[in-house]
């Protein structure tokens, strides 16, 4: 895979996961910064490591298998693996500017 092939794919995964979202937020997991790796290995194996706002979230499941179908679609993608982490700590402070403004924080 070429660095530019890498690139696209990395940009087309952001894209989607910017799709997902927890049903009791309206932002999405990219923009909320659960997101903290985002790894394309030389086969286009995606792996991905993600927190979620609480470790007791009730839609912890539904959050990760609508990420992983979704990312599952991305042509060029041939496996997806989705690691669940909870260090770092996750905290308001990891959202992005436009997360913050969403949901009244700025």
């Amino acid at each position: 895979m070429t660095p530019e092939q890498r690139l696209l794919l990395e940009e087309n995964v952001v894209k989607m996961l910017r799709t997902v979202f927890d049903p009791e937020i309206p932002v999405d997991i990219y923009s909320l910064g659960l997101i903290y790796k985002i790894d394309i290995d030389d086969d286009a194996n995606l792996t991905i490591d993600m927190t979620l706002t609480a470790p007791n979230c009730p839609a912890a499941d539904f959050i990760i298998e609508d990420a992983r179908i979704k990312l599952e679609s991305i042509d060029g993608i041939k496996s997806v693996v989705i690691n669940l982490v909870f260090e770092p700590e996750w905290n308001k402070d990891m959202m992005s500017e436009e997360a913050k403004l969403e949901l009244g924080f700025l």
